[in-house]
């Protein structure tokens, strides 16, 4: 038996346990690990409990880069293989359950600020550019040399970007390197005017200049795929980026290219569609999955804040990760909305498997907030951080005797009139909501009573003093799935 929220039963007998072979050659370990680099961040700190964090598609090197920084620093390493959340975001909670004073963080990561303070050093991994071939496509795809374009790459080509833009500079004079927004060391003061940190990235810009003037070249993927489930980090470029301006994506390894432009519309197209179904939805699902990112609990405040003003009403749901076996528990959901970092939400997911939408905390403000700007004045964003007073993105809700709040609007998916909601004060708490009855009862009204109340079967009934009392006689055997008695069929 095999469903959407299910995997057959003979996989789990057939599935065979082993260890995890090593992934990368001995003598390049050195060098895609930066082992040298790492032991040098370690002996500088002091440290002697380092937390090496490694996803889950490079554990199979983990046992042997942990020994060889154990033999070169002399402190202790310990191995985070399995993250409560996201591999991408640091493990701070982990680290310090295993007593760490630093963490090492290997592969792809979103680079979001630790809701904790803890020495971080990120490898990125190196992989191999052949920089002639993609000077020549972006050559072919920027024939125009005084065209603005900037330069950007998935986390293991950051090293090539300066090689590539000094084989372009000569004939190009606009072109624009974007680094990674690593966070800058603990105490450390920088005098120089900080450039533009956007979707995890610094941008060095001249005065007078915005970065919505400029095309895009990236550097990553396969370049063969038209498979609309990006990378997310490329899907969060595509989302946040100018739509008029020109985006191409080259492979590393065969300087292939492709426009992105028509992946952009496809998930723009996907925010505007999960941005409707959040304005029908009556009940929002949040689901906290990051307890290491910074300002977490404000985002969670803010965002209760926005559904009850906007008459919905909200449960906060701490999971781990979301899996659809977990989310089809809560089928009185309408939607839910994941606290992530900004690439949490955009992980590619399989095609049908959630029972309900999982929206990012960007789509809910849209949804929810009357004073958000038009889908094509608003900027698309990715993180949560940027809808929280003091970013510059921030937009406050209107009062409640704005008319904002009684503008008519109509559903683009069922048709219907949507009418105005029932504005609340923050200060009301959200369990206050009560049903005033006819006998002069008063009970509280919850959605979830109520959609239990509309299903036909509502569990099993005691029947409290109603069975008669019979001996004990032998049960079925078997599985829930196959009975013994059941037969073949």
């Amino acid at each position: 038996m095999e469903s959407t929220f299910s995997s057959p039963a003979e996989a789990a007998l057939q599935r065979e346990a082993g260890a995890v072979g090593l992934l990368t050659p001995l003598e390049d370990l050195d060098r895609v690990y930066e082992l040298q680099r790492v032991v040098g961040f370690v002996h500088n700190l002091g440290c002697q409990r380092v937390a090496l964090q490694f996803p889950d598609q490079l554990l199979g090197d983990a046992g042997v880069v942990a020994a060889r920084l154990e033999e070169a620093s002399g402190s202790k390493m310990f191995i985070l293989g399995d993250t409560a959340y996201g591999s991408c975001c640091v493990d701070v909670l982990g680290a310090e359950q295993a007593g760490a004073q630093a963490l090492v963080h290997f592969g792809p990561a979103c680079l979001s600020p630790p809701a904790r303070p803890l020495p971080v050093a990120f490898v990125f991994g190196q992989r191999s550019v052949a920089l002639e071939l993609c000077a020549k496509a972006f050559e072919a795809q920027y024939p125009d040399a005084t065209a603005p374009v900037v330069l950007l790459s998935e986390p293991a080509c950051v090293h090539a970007l300066e090689a590539l833009a000094t084989l372009l500079r000569p004939r190009y004079l606009d072109l624009l390197v974007s680094s990674p927004a690593l966070p800058l060391p603990m105490g450390s003061l920088n005098s120089e005017p900080e450039p533009l940190e956007r979707f995890g990235r610094r941008f060095p810009l001249a005065p007078g200049r915005c970065l919505e003037e400029y095309g895009a070249f990236y550097v990553g993927g396969s370049g063969a795929s038209c498979d609309p489930d990006l990378d997310p980090d490329l899907s969060r470029l595509l989302l946040g980026w100018a739509p008029k301006r020109p985006f191409f994506s080259c492979c590393p390894d065969t300087g292939r290219t492709h426009d992105e432009g028509a992946r952009a519309g496809r998930l723009r197209a996907r925010r505007r569609y999960l941005v409707e179904r959040a304005r029908d939805a009556h009940v929002v699902g949040l689901l906290v999955g990051t307890l290491g990112v910074a300002r977490h609990r404000e985002a969670l405040a803010h965002l209760r804040n926005l559904t009850r003003a906007a008459g919905k009403r909200s449960y906060v749901l701490a999971l781990g990760r979301p899996t659809p076996p977990k989310l089809a528990n809560f089928p009185e959901v309408d939607v839910f909305v994941l606290l992530a970092c900004p690439l949490g939400p955009l992980a590619p997911q399989p095609s049908g498997s959630f029972f309900r939408p999982v929206l990012s905390p960007c789509e809910l403000e849209a949804a929810c907030n009357p004073a958000w700007p038009s889908p094509g004045l608003a900027p698309h964003l990715t993180h949560y951080a940027e809808l929280l007073p003091g970013s510059p993105f921030h937009v406050p809700l209107p009062p409640p005797e704005s008319e904002l709040w009684d503008t008519p609007d109509v559903s683009l998916i069922t048709g219907e009139l949507r009418h105005p909601p029932a504005w609340k004060s923050s200060n009301d708490p959200a369990c206050s909501a009560l049903t005033p009855r006819p006998q002069l009862e008063l009970v509280e009204s919850s959605p979830a009573a109520s959609f239990l109340c509309s299903r036909s079967w509502q569990g099993l009934q005691p029947q409290l003093g109603q069975t008669p009392v019979t001996g004990a006689v032998s049960g079925r055997r078997g599985i829930a799935i196959a009975y013994e008695d059941e037969g073949s069929s």
